[in-house]
């Protein structure tokens, strides 16, 4: 290809490119020009070579103008570089504006980076949010469970946006205050009676300390009576001192027949005992016959006493059996 076609072709292409960026930078300029804006054109055209969208940072100056609020276009850009949301600042300080609130670029700035929805934090200033507790279950002195739910309005609070704790904070603290409420009540009657002693109660504790929110009003949506807890407590400890005699009494169960087989036992010992000594007695009466200590009349005249008194046992034995059959 001849070098003039190739220097043509590259002016071209250069046109092309220039016509492209100062034709879009020339829009933008005419645009904030007649809204007021005043972003120069050689800062639209550099824009793009910081990797700032030209478009969004205009028609965010011209919304903010309009609207009466002045903002630099370096804010702007800088907001942009540091990955927060330009068009949602914008809007934020537009509404904060419209509803007295002191919020200036800073602060919103500050909110957004922090990542928390600043624009959606000036409207809960606006119009206060209602948020919902869980079922919470608590049981009051006389052992009866109540569960109760509450409803909780709150409304943002600017100066402790960044920093602040969120809902589910306030949530926890509601739910604390309500278990507490319940739990010192003497009668589960007298929360029924009144349940705005709860909110009340609750309320009065300054729950919205260090969060990012201002409580307005805490209000009982439900208070339903749960299970007797007292009484099954005081069940289950019966049965289990129940069953703790239960094993003591088996304890000594135990022990008892215990002693009753080792009673046992030294019976038959004992007797065991006497027999082995009654075993002895005719060794004796030989070892006497063989020494001349007992004569033979002397052993019949022992075998004739044993034999009566042999038989006078027999007799007592009888008269007895008679005796027993007569008072049947």
């Amino acid at each position: 290809m001849p070098l003039n076609q190739i220097i043509l072709l590259f002016l071209i292409v250069a046109i092309v490119v220039l016509v492209f960026f100062i034709g879009s930078a020339i829009s933008l300029w005419v645009q904030a020009l007649v809204s007021g804006g005043r972003v120069g054109l050689l800062n639209i055209i550099f824009m793009r070579f910081r990797k700032v969208p030209p478009k969004l940072i205009v028609e965010s100056k011209i919304m903010a103008v309009k609207a009466g609020i002045e903002i630099s276009t370096n804010d702007l850009e800088s907001h942009f570089l540091a990955g927060g949301n330009v068009l949602r600042v914008v809007q934020a300080l537009i509404a904060a504006d419209k509803a007295n609130i002191a919020l200036d670029f800073n602060r919103a700035a500050a909110i957004d980076l922090a990542g928390r929805n600043v624009l959606e934090a000036v409207q809960m200033s606006v119009i206060p949010k209602v948020i919902e507790t869980p079922l919470v279950s608590a049981m009051a002195k006389d052992g009866i469970q109540l569960k109760a739910i509450a409803r909780v309005t709150v409304r943002t609070n600017i100066d402790r946006l960044v920093g602040g704790a969120g809902e589910e904070t306030v949530l926890a603290r509601v739910g604390e205050g309500i278990v507490t409420t319940i739990g010192s009540a003497d009668s589960h009657k007298r929360v029924l009676e009144n349940p705005d002693s709860i909110s009340k109660t609750v309320l009065a504790k300054g729950l919205d300390a260090g969060t990012a929110f201002e409580i307005l009003s805490i209000d009982i949506a439900d208070v339903d009576v749960g299970k007797n807890i007292g009484a099954e407590l005081e069940t289950d400890r019966a049965e289990a001192d129940k069953k703790i005699a239960q094993a003591k009494a088996e304890e000594r169960r135990a022990m008892a027949f215990a002693a009753e087989q080792e009673m046992r036992a030294r019976v038959v010992e004992m007797r065991a005992k006497v027999v082995a000594a009654e075993a002895e007695i005719p060794l004796a009466m030989a070892d006497a016959f063989r020494k001349g200590q007992l004569g033979v009349m002397d052993y019949y005249k022992m075998k004739n006493i044993m034999a009566d008194t042999e038989m006078r046992s027999a007799i007592g034995g009888a008269d007895g059996d008679t005796t027993k059959e007569k008072d049947q």
